[in-house]
């Protein structure tokens, strides 16, 4: 029996682990942080309303002052509420860390055992069945060994199911871990944000209250400079990439149109057109009138799998293909992609169906900016973009510019811009819409 001892040894000798298991303190605290969250999602909720009733009284001194005062405190419980989130998250993130320790020390002893016992197998096997039955006094020795190498088979079966359980478990830990961090950075950044918000909503504050009731005139002056400020940053000009620029409030009225359909946010959207413009003035562009043959469309697009497309396109919208803007080679690689959106070609011919149903415009013209704006907007959504978390827009970004290598390190400026750009177009909206 001296094999059975041994496998025995083996399997009980690992130790059992209680996965998941949590002291009755840290449950306690992820209750009361649970509670508290409640309560401040009750509070955001009726400060929304407040602001929501403001906002549609005629503007007066007093009225702007409680304006301010119910989004700045809106601000702080928004900040509060995600500090609630990640420090209920740390606990999480504490204890699945703690759990993924537990696995694989587990996962550890489960190989080292297995290994064992697939040696323990290769050294019986290594003597021929004539051997073992020759060096036995007696059948029953032998049908005695035989029973323990078929123990030891079984064991070997029962130790590999183990052993793949825990490496599953091990992965599903790890990726609910990877979760719960992508979580915690984006509560950190909507912290950020919400602090940003709170110190200009507290400078106009200050504004207001300098202002006394006798002082009509330095109140309206407020309200001039206000309507200014709005007036300069819709007329802004917004560039893009193989069309004519539009104004802010152009390009706003595009993106809001779009995050109406595909759920991806105005800032978030228009920073990756702009993103895209930017990249486009950097490597300048190709089949323009007058450019050399090199630069021309049928040098600069991939023969098997964009010509016939972008004559297709160009026909469809009666337009010359010698002459619409492209974008040039890069890296040693191909050009032609198409407006704002930076589509190529045969891209595009996969999104039209769906651009046109966000639109209705038949054909869709990649280089015109309600276009562009749609098809970026799609492909966004697809990729994410709208869970509107900084993590998921980030990544979307990447996706947008460098598909299945976005997550290598030389394309993380791409995404940082990006965000860069959306946190200051998300300030100028909210210019526009909080007063």
């Amino acid at each position: 029996m001296r094999w059975r001892w041994f496998i025995t040894g083996l399997i009980f000798s690992l130790p059992f682990l209680a996965l998941g298991q949590t002291s009755d303190d840290v449950d306690r605290r992820k209750a009361a942080l649970e509670q508290e969250l409640v309560k401040v999602e009750a509070e955001i909720a009726v400060q929304e309303g407040l602001i929501a009733i403001k906002q549609k009284e005629a503007a007066t001194l007093e009225r702007d002052r409680q304006l301010l005062n119910s989004q700045i405190a809106k601000a702080k419980l928004v900040i509060r509420a995600h500090e609630l989130e990640i420090e209920r998250l740390g606990g999480d993130i504490n204890k699945k860390a703690g759990t993924i320790a537990d696995l694989t020390k587990r996962l550890v002893k489960l190989t080292e055992s297995l290994a064992e016992l697939l040696r323990q197998r290769r050294d019986l096997e290594d003597h021929s069945l004539v051997e073992i039955m020759l060096a036995k006094t007696s059948l029953a020795d032998f049908f005695r060994e035989a029973d323990n190498y078929q123990y030891l088979e079984d064991s070997i079966h029962q130790l590999f199911a183990e052993t793949r359980t825990v490496k599953a478990e091990t992965e599903t830990a790890k990726s609910d871990l990877e979760e719960r961090r992508l979580a915690e950075l984006n509560a950190k950044k909507q912290i950020e944000e919400e602090r940003r918000r709170v110190e200009r909503l507290e400078a106009e504050k200050k504004q207001l209250l300098a202002i006394t009731k006798n002082q009509q005139a330095a109140y309206r002056k407020v309200l001039t400079e206000r309507e200014r400020r709005k007036v300069e940053i819709k007329s802004a000009l917004f560039r893009l990439r193989g069309s004519d620029a539009i104004t802010f409030g152009e390009a706003l009225d595009h993106a809001n149109f779009v995050a109406g359909k595909t759920g991806v946010r105005p800032a978030f959207l228009m920073a990756v057109i702009t993103q895209e413009s930017n990249l486009g003035a950097n490597v300048g562009t190709c089949n323009r009138p007058g450019d050399p043959p090199a630069k021309q469309w049928p040098q600069i697009l991939k023969p098997t799998r964009d010509r016939e497309p972008f004559l297709r396109i160009t026909r469809a919208l009666s337009l010359d293909p010698g002459i619409v803007p492209l974008s040039c080679p890069q890296a040693g690689g191909w050009g032609g992609a198409m407006g704002p959106a930076q589509f190529i070609p045969s891209t595009w011919e996969l999104y039209q169906t769906k651009i046109v149903a966000l639109t209705g415009n038949q054909p869709p013209n990649p280089w015109t900016p309600r276009d562009a704006f749609a098809a970026s907007g799609i492909y966004l959504s697809e990729l994410g973009a709208a869970a509107r978390t900084w993590t998921a827009e980030r990544t979307a970004a990447l996706k947008y510019y460098a598909g299945s290598n976005w997550n290598l390190a030389k394309n993380g400026f791409y995404g940082n811009e990006v965000m860069e750009i959306a946190a200051g177009y998300q300030e100028l909206i909210d210019t526009l819409q909080n007063s």
